[in-house]
């Protein structure tokens, strides 16, 4: 089965989150988490923006020794060497390479025309070749991109020495037939592109940055960039436990898998929601408060008859041991009768009827009936 990369990004992209911020010990825990799970590849971060994560990353790469580790840089000497550096003791660094291919970013940020984007490419890699084998050249802004212009930069990198090809819908702008078309187009364009790996890096502008990332699978990508939690500018990216699970749940559709563990999702984004800041929404796929806990009679009731009937990941493959019940106005005799259950309570017919009409009234007063709620209740009609 076909192997897919993950490249998380966490450390860079998702730390570019606005409010998000991890100490360096932070940086390191999650490091080696990322490596346990079984994360391919991890962006250490971006070395130029500050001395504390030049000295957090030599840390890092001091002692990962599994995962591979790269740093991102500009097209400049200067970007190079410094990633280098820090990445000194990294057992296989990747210089993970940049530099924007559509026309907005290259007439009104860098000021520069087609051919000196080509240049700076060309130059930039050659470069790096002298640290390091493994180099990846990001598009950035590709799917704004001229597509000629575009094969042509990939193309240039190719020849430079890059080996993993990178296309970035940096504003979140493409939908999956786009992201699938654009890749059959530099397919058949980009010289020498069946000699390199391919990669996408989704931005979740319009809610896409799974879903694009999963379509790039349809036309046979080898690597996904995706941060914990989905975090990263703006609306964030394509969340490593959507990229994983979506996988992991539909091996057989997809025809490949991943080397994560899927029990080590949920603890590593309750970690990173903690220690960096940005809260996970309850509904949020795979890793939300809510994303296994039922609420509705009609669900618990079946749910007790078969754990298939309403939810369709597997939770132990999560680790989650047990059916999360919340109580509500919408639970019904089945979810009470069972919510008893699960804290050890026997009651008579009659108690019961009894408790089920205090739960129906106290439901209607509040969002979620608690267990203290039911202790008072069961309290009351002894």
């Amino acid at each position: 089965m076909r192997r897919i990369k993950i490249l998380d990004t966490t450390l860079r992209d998702g730390e570019q989150s606005p409010g998000c911020w991890f100490s360096p010990e932070d940086r390191f825990t999650l490091a080696c988490s990322l490596e346990a799970m079984g994360v391919d590849v991890i962006e250490v971060g971006f070395p130029m923006a500050s001395e504390v994560i030049c000295d957090s990353i030599k840390a890092i790469a001091s002692s990962i020794k599994l995962s591979q580790l790269c740093c991102l840089c500009r097209t400049n000497k200067h970007d190079i060497d410094v990633a280098m550096s820090v990445l000194d003791k990294a057992k296989n660094p990747r210089l993970h390479i940049f530099l924007a291919t559509s026309d907005l970013h290259l007439e009104k940020k860098l000021e520069i025309t087609r051919n000196e984007a080509l240049e700076q490419i060309v130059s930039a890699i050659r470069y790096a070749k002298q640290f390091t084998d493994d180099i990846q050249f990001s598009a950035e802004d590709a799917t704004r991109s001229d597509r000629s212009f575009l094969s042509s930069a990939f193309s240039a990198a190719i020849m430079a020495g890059a080996t993993t090809i990178n296309i970035a819908d940096t504003v979140g702008c493409a939908f999956p037939r786009e992201i699938v078309a654009l890749i059959e187009y530099l397919d058949s364009h980009v010289l020498g592109i069946d000699k390199v790996s391919t990669s996408v890096h989704c931005h979740n502008d319009l809610g896409m940055a799974t879903a694009n990332s999963l379509a790039a699978l349809d036309a046979s990508i080898d690597q996904i960039e995706c941060t914990v939690n989905g975090i990263g500018e703006r609306a964030g990216n394509a969340a490593l436990e959507e990229i994983v699970m979506a996988i992991k749940a539909r091996e057989k559709f997809w025809g490949c898998d991943t080397a994560i563990r899927p029990d080590a999702l949920i603890p590593l984004s309750q970690w990173v929601a903690t220690h960096g800041g940005l809260a996970v929404q309850a509904n949020k796929a795979i890793v939300g408060k809510n994303a296994f806990s039922h609420e509705s009679g009609i669900h618990v009731d079946g749910l007790l008859k078969c754990t298939d009937m309403y939810e369709f990941l597997d939770r132990d493959t999560l680790g989650i041991k047990e059916l999360s019940i919340v109580l509500g106005r919408q639970s019904g005799r089945q979810s009470f009768k069972a919510y008893l259950k699960k804290m050890g309570v026997s009651l008579t017919k009659s108690q019961f009827e009894s408790a089920f009409k205090l739960f129906e009234q106290l439901a209607d007063t509040k969002p979620v009936v608690s267990r203290s709620d039911v202790l008072g209740i069961i309290q009351s009609i002894d």
